[in-house]
């Protein structure tokens, strides 16, 4: 089959199949070609919709009867564009990709549209009292070129000012803790100058917030504004505090509490994502919240952020990879599965289990480990032992040791003088050579070493399958163990080749009999425990995913092996949990919530949360079978490896280059220290933030040779996709800290990416930037992810993706590839707009797969409208109020 408009996808041959109570159309579209008249009994919508069909797929006939994928050999790419012309026929019912997949023939299809009514049961949620008083839509908010520029020069500042009172108490601290006499002086000197300054660190977003803010309250205000900055200085703030080690303690509730969070006793918070409008955030006691959520109490939209209350019960549970919008309730004893949200408006009564994408009722226990003894003693006990460890062991040893390790250092022992002939001598840079080795080798080796042996060790004290109360010995053994081996930088450095399989197996995963493919795992993985974790044999795995073998309560925990059948394909996004009903040769694809109840499913493809069968249609797609077995394989394969090792090499190499440089930096920094003082160390920190950021955009563009990726339909044997691979691997972690500023898009821009005037980008993530096409003044939010590539089994397909002008990417939500969103469109928070889709202006769209979510009103539920029609101001002593 063939697309329209010169996008070529997966092709197979078309035959006329048609049997005699079968109605065969034309493929032009128009009605004008032959039609077996004798044999007619379809409906008018069965022929109008075979049409359209035969229209996109570019065949003279296709039956009524026959299976979509089985039997006609169509894939969802060109099934989306099916259901976008169907969308610009109004005499005709639109049809969503969960209908294409519940009802795979044309019969059926237009047997169930014609009993569906407009506006979809399945979509339909309650509206808040704010969605009641304003139903239709919210235009985007226009913001002007001067604003927007001003803004950014303010963030600018904002981050020089702390930069240097930064670079001020960090010299004063380290001349402070040099001057002491031995090394028990400089031990009791880093242990009260860094106490006092980790109090520091952690009161100073407290105070700020209380002072520009005061309380948060329910408003909205444009980005960009005044408003806006006081909010971002308040978010970056939260997000630079050290209390964020303390995720998973009973300390960090105590912290959200300081901050005006409403939070009860025993409460469990595994989640890394801060909530920044703490007053409008309530968690009962005894709620546990798992990692990877979003709980914000704010987002972005059609250019404003508006804020809102997320209200949790008592023992209320949160999976992972959740989304909890604004104006969302859960009561007592709710449970809310993984890979799941809340859209605004929803609340869940007490004592139900929700899940799906937007939440639904359920039957599922998701809180399956049961209760051990922890109460308030064992959790003020843990705090306790934490910030004594903190205060007498981590932070003096690490001041000191950094201290000592740098008073070695030939170049600043010496204190080279401040001329430029010191700058420049031979003697800097070999010590500075010789110090970016030792410190990005040696963590290489040294990493790996410990990888390997001291996880395994503290593995011997946890017994699977056992239940242990949290805030115990158990618990902080299981917490160092996680930590340790989730390491970002050795899966970056060893996915997405042969050796991330020996990278795994020697953490401890149970890979059985390895098929190897070249591409078993993405460079983005984590596990609860490595020990428990077992992989079938020719499972292939993409970025993302999240193996969730570790089940919490509010008082225990307990570890379990995880087990992922032979012969998978696991897509992006994915949390995997203990007790998963997937079995051998399965699809499972991206953002799926992976059942935990129900037969084993074998053979097939699961889609959408909550999920449901698709055909596992990669197994029959036969293009590239003749490169996956036999001689030609082993010769590609070990093509594919050596590639894959120059491009190891070459990304330590340049990650070296770049630790070389701000070593150089940072020793030059220290010989002009005498003449220009704590400015000097601000000044590093600013230029080291530029120097990254320019260096590893011009890394990618070097590697593209500064041109433009084009669409492109291979195999992963072939050396195009391990080039691809290539530019997966340029390291891109400092962008977050651009997130809500307007250099965002600058740097999109310069990494290749069309991005339009005015771009809010709240923490938008591209993998392929010269792909990409962002409008003018579009909305993206938090954890959102334009993919225009997906990698299914052996099998690399890439397409541009365009969002139009004004449109809103709610929080986690994931566009694919190929596809077109019009201007002014919404996409929901954690929905997934599967490949191909095309999304018409103005439309308001959501859920697990997307789909279209209007309301009696025509306006989308729990996506659009305002928080409140009302201007927000700041009073006198900071506490938010609004006008009308």
């Amino acid at each position: 089959m063939r697309l329209q408009g010169g996008r070529t996808v997966e092709q197979s041959s078309e035959v006329d199949i048609s049997g005699p109570d079968e109605v065969v159309v034309d493929g032009r579209g128009d009605g004008s070609g032959p039609v077996n008249t004798e044999t007619q009994t379809s409906t008018d919508t069965e022929r109008e919709l075979a049409q359209v069909l035969a229209a996109v797929t570019c065949v003279d006939h296709v039956p009524v009867d026959r299976h979509f994928f089985e039997d006609l050999g169509a894939n969802s790419l060109i099934m989306a564009q099916f259901c976008a012309r169907l969308r610009k026929r109004p005499d005709l019912p639109s049809a969503s990709m969960k209908d294409i997949y519940r009802h795979s023939t044309i019969r059926s299809l237009a047997a169930a549209l014609a009993t569906t009514t407009p506006a979809s049961a399945d979509c339909s949620l309650p509206k808040s009292p704010a969605q009641v008083m304003s139903p239709s839509p919210s235009p985007v908010t226009s913001t002007s070129r001067l604003t927007y520029v001003l803004c950014g020069i303010f963030q600018l500042l904002m981050f020089l000012g702390y930069s240097l009172v930064a670079g001020m108490v960090a010299a004063r601290g380290y001349e402070w803790i040099a001057a002491g006499a031995d090394a028990v002086d400089i031990y009791l000197r880093s242990l009260l100058f860094g106490g006092v300054g980790f109090v520091a660190l952690c009161g100073f977003p407290v105070a700020a917030k209380w002072i520009l803010v005061g309380r948060w309250k329910p408003c909205e205000f444009p980005v960009w504004s005044l408003t806006y900055l006081r909010f971002w200085l308040v978010k970056v703030l939260l997000h630079a505090n050290p209390m964020l080690l303390f995720v998973g303690n009973p300390l960090y509730p105590l912290y959200l509490r300081a901050l005006g969070a409403r939070i009860g006793k025993g409460v469990t918070i595994l989640s890394h994502s801060i909530p920044v409008c703490t007053d409008l955030l309530t968690i009962g006691a005894g709620t546990v919240i798992r990692k990877d959520s979003f709980l914000l109490c704010y987002r972005a939209h059609a250019g404003r952020i508006q804020t809102g209350p997320v209200t949790l019960g008592r023992d209320v549970f949160i999976g992972e990879k959740t989304v909890l919008d604004i104006d969302t309730r859960m009561g007592d004893g709710t449970q809310l599965g993984h890979s799941s949200a809340l859209y605004r408006g929803q609340e869940v009564p007490d004592g139900e289990h929700w899940h799906g994408s937007p939440a639904q009722p359920a039957e599922i226990d998701y809180v399956r480990v049961p209760p051990t003894p922890c109460g308030t003693l064992r959790r003020a006990s843990f705090g306790l032992i934490t910030l004594i460890q903190l205060s007498l062991l981590y932070i003096p040893l690490g001041l000191g040791g950094t201290y000592m390790l740098l008073a070695e250092v030939p170049a600043i022992g010496r204190q080279l003088g401040p001329d430029a002939a010191g700058l420049a001598s031979g003697q800097l840079i070999g010590d500075a050579l010789v110090l970016s080795l030792v410190l990005f080798f040696g963590f290489v080796v040294a990493g790996l070493v410990a990888l390997y042996t001291v996880p395994r060790l503290l593995n011997l004290v946890i017994e699977p399958d056992k239940a242990y109360p949290l805030y115990g010995f158990h618990y902080s053994v299981h917490r160092a163990m996680a930590r340790m081996t989730n390491i970002r930088f050795f899966a970056w450095l060893f996915g997405d080749s042969s050796y991330i399989v020996y990278y795994l197996k020697g953490l401890g995963y149970d890979l059985s009999r390895v098929e190897q493919t070249g591409s078993n795992f993405g460079t983005e993985l984590q596990h609860e425990s490595p020990y428990l974790v077992s992989v079938g044999r020719g499972t292939m795995v993409a970025d993302g995913l999240s193996i969730m073998n570790a089940e919490y309560s509010s008082t225990s925990f307990r570890v379990s092996r995880a087990s992922i059948g032979s012969h998978n394909f696991l897509g992006n996004n994915i949390a995997y949990p203990t007790g998963a009903r997937t079995g051998d040769n399965c699809l499972l694809a991206t953002k799926v919530m992976v059942p935990l109840d129900g037969e084993v499913r074998e053979g097939v493809g699961l889609l959408g949360s909550p999920s449901f069968e698709i055909p596992r249609s990669v197994e029959r797609d036969a293009r590239f079978d003749d490169l996956r077995t036999g001689e030609v394989l082993r010769r590609r394969l070990a093509a594919k490896n050596r590639y894959n090792l120059r491009s190891m090499a070459l990304m330590l190499f340049v990650r070296w280059l770049h630790t070389f440089a701000l070593t150089m930096l940072a020793l030059a920094a220290v010989t002009l220290y005498g003449v220009l003082g704590q400015v000097v160390i601000a000044t590093y920190l600013a230029v080291a933030l530029g120097f990254s950021t320019l260096y590893y955009i011009l890394l990618e563009r070097c590697i593209t040779s500064f041109r433009a990726l084009r669409p492109r339909l291979c195999s992963i044997y072939d050396p195009y996709f391990w080039w691809h691979e290539r530019l997966w691997k340029v390291p891109d972690e400092h962008l977050a800290i651009y997130n809500g500023t307007p250099f965002k898009s600058l740097i999109w821009r310069m990494l290749g990416a069309r991005v339009g005037s005015r771009v809010f980008d709240d923490g938008c993530y591209l993998t392929e930037r010269t792909l990409t096409t962002i409008g003018d003044e579009c909305t993206l939010n938090v954890g959102s992810k334009i993919q225009c590539h997906s990698q299914e089994d052996g099998t690399f397909k890439s397409d541009r993706s365009t969002l139009g002008a004004g449109c809103t990417l709610g929080i986690s939500a994931h566009v694919h590839y190929g596809v077109t969103m019009g201007d002014g469109a919404v996409l929901a928070p954690d929905s997934f707009l599967m490949k191909g889709e095309e999304v018409p202006p103005n439309a308001r769209w959501g859920g697990n797969p997307a789909g279209d979510m209007p309301d009696a009103h025509g306006h989308p539920l729990g996506i659009g409208g305002a928080t409140t029609t009302a201007t927000p101001r700041f009073s006198a002593d900071g506490a938010a109020t609004t006008l009308s």
